[in-house]
Formats: structure tokens, sequence, C-alpha cells
């Protein structure tokens, strides 16, 4: 299978051949053309303090497309590649960076969402539903489930991971996989309340926060001071809220840090070495009060265009937007990456959009 920009731009019989390997797996594939001019205007500068973190020749590219829901990137600098996750196919696929090919890394893969790698460079998963647990994959490809309950119940959906630099792991286990049969099997929620989790070295669950409404994305600060995380049902609009991290795992001083008042769609997102944060971003689907005539039928149409919304965001520590990079699909996650840890790879709907920048990733 390949799903690339390269395969997709080289010729007419190139994309045709391209759009039938998506349809033979059930997904949708879209041809991309770069920005031709440099700067890219598609990143679009919100504060002058952004332009260290820019690079004046470098464009937003298509990387991989086919997919129907893209989520959960995350690189692994020892083979070069991207392993990031399709749920609605249940499959996690992989980019290569040597080859620019686009393959299945695993089917039936319990509607993986959001990936990570764990400090021996192991791939840690949120199995979203089916199994709705956290996996392991070893270096011989073996599996070893991490959790899938929590004081004799199952988990709700894991979502979002990420994994400290004392090999503690933390989740997000909102109900969006088990809410319906899109993303997994339609399933009754055991917990009480959708939790964030921390898994100890030791193996020990621990319910970190339990007030969050459907927790989502989640990051540490870069001196793992700070925790933050997506609430995805945050009222009104959805948000980050920031805790204090302590030493035994503990978090405290609840703050929100960014709220997404223009109609905005927070969704997974990672932190540079500089502490800002790189969001994902798009329409929360929110509509009008009010219908508008459309070709003679009154229809409530989204209170923003997505078109305007669809990208990813970029915000410091304080909480101030920077930047906006504009995208053609709405991006649900991304990660730093590229053998310098300098290329933002970013999951979009169908397809998987990367940018060179002058940051790199905290982890």
């Amino acid at each position: 299978m390949n799903l690339t920009r390269r395969n997709l731009m080289a010729g007419a019989g190139t994309v045709v051949t391209s759009t039938l390997l998506a349809r033979a797996v059930g997904a949708q594939s879209f041809p991309f053309t770069p920005n031709q001019r440099y700067p890219d205007p598609a990143v679009q500068i919100l504060d002058p303090g952004f332009t260290k973190y820019r690079l004046y020749s470098s464009t937003v590219e298509q990387v991989a497309t086919g997919m129907r829901w893209a989520e959960g990137p995350a690189y692994f600098p020892e083979g070069g590649y991207l392993l990031f996750s399709d749920i609605p196919n249940n499959r996690i696929m992989k980019f290569d960076e040597k080859t620019g090919q686009t393959s299945v890394f695993r089917a039936n893969a319990n509607y993986a969402n959001g990936n990570a790698r764990d400090r021996q460079g192991r791939l840690v998963t949120c199995e979203h539903s089916v199994t709705r647990r956290i996996t392991r994959t070893e270096k011989d490809g073996k599996i070893t489930v991490l959790a899938d309950k929590f004081e004799g119940k199952r988990l709700n959906a894991p979502n979002d991971i990420v994994v400290k630099s004392d090999d503690s792991i933390w989740f997000t286990d909102p109900l969006f996989g088990i809410n319906g049969e899109w993303e997994g099997k339609k399933e009754k929620a055991e917990q009480a309340t959708t939790n964030v989790y921390r898994i100890a070295k030791d193996g020990k669950i621990t319910a970190v926060l339990t007030d969050l409404v459907n927790p989502n994305g989640l990051a540490f600060s870069p001196d793992e001071k700070k925790l933050y995380v997506v609430e995805w049902k945050g009222t009104p609009n959805r948000s980050i809220w920031s805790y204090n991290v302590g030493d035994d795992g503990s978090l405290s001083g609840k703050t929100k840090l960014i709220d997404a008042a223009d109609q905005g769609s927070l969704d997974g997102f990672r932190v540079d070495r500089d502490g800002n944060l790189w969001c994902g971003w798009g329409s929360n689907g929110a509509l009008q009060s009010e219908p508008s005539d459309v070709g003679g039928r009154k229809v409530f149409q989204l209170k923003a265009k997505s078109e305007d919304l669809d990208g990813v965001m970029v915000f410091n520590a304080d909480g101030k937007p920077l930047a906006f990079i504009k995208l053609p699909e709405r991006c649900a996650n991304l990660c730093f990456g590229g053998p310098k840890n300098n290329r933002l790879f970013m999951a979009s709907s169908h397809s998987v959009y990367a940018l060179y920048v002058e940051a790199h990733g905290a982890v």
C-alpha cells in the first residue's frame, strides 16, 4: 500500500492508483498541492515572537492520505518512522521517512487511539474500544497489558497517553470509544467518572483526576512540573487545564490555561522545549441558534466555518496565541519527530501533514 503525497503528485495515473488503493481499504484519499512560495502563507503569525520558530523555506507537506480518522501520532527515531492510528478502520499505520511509504503496521488494533514512545523506545497504546486497555508492544513484538481495569471495573475508552521521565504512564479515559459504533463498539460504561490515570513504574494505577468531563489530550511541560489536560466537554468551551505535579504524582492548583472560545475544537497537543503548546484545532461542530436559507431549505449551519479553524494553534506557556498553521483538514493530534525532532507531524482527518519548524519537541 502506497498512499503518500509523492505518489499522488507524480502523475495522473499514480493519482488514480493511489485513490483505488484507498478505496480498497475503505477510506478516502485526497490530493494536496503545497504552497509554492516562501514563506508558506499557511503559517499565520499571530504574535511576532513566533517568527523565531518559523522556517522561512519550509512548507506544509502531505506525507500520507487514505485514512478515515487519523489520530495518535508517535515518532520512533531509531527506525525513522511515524506510527499513527486510523480509528474507524481499526488499524495502526506506519509512515517511513526514508522511503516515503505508508503501510499498515497493525490491523485489528482494537480501535487504537493515542500512541506514545516510552523511554526504552517501545510503543504504548490506548486501545480505544472492545478491549479498552493500555498496552505496550515489546521489542520482540509481544503485547503486554498494562491496565484494563480500575478498582475492579473496566476502563471507559483510553484516549491519549504520555510517558514521564520516571517511566510512569499517564492517560485519559473518556467515553468516545464506547459511545457508538464509529470508533469501536457501543458499550455501557463501568466507571462512574471519566478520569485521568497514572500507571506507576511498579504497575500501580491511580486516578489522579476524576472531575473532568471527557478528558482528552494531555502533555507535560518541559520540566514536568506542570500537566496540561484538555477537557472535551468543558463549559462553556473546550479548555486546557494546567496542574502542578507533585513528586509523588499528585496534582494540585487547577488553572484554566486555554479556552477555545472561537468555536475551536481542542484535541491532542504537544509541548516544545520552550514550553509552547502546539494544539490540534478544528470546528467544535456547534450550530447557529437559528437556521438560514440554503437552496430553499432551512439549514442550521455551523457557528464558525471549518475551513477557517482547521489546523494547529500554537500558544505560549501563559496561554497566549502565537500562530495558526492552516490545514485543509481538521487536525486531531500531532507530535514532533524527524532526525532532529523538529518536524511537526499533524494527524488530520484523512491525512497526515508535516512541517519543519525551528522548534523541538520536549519529549
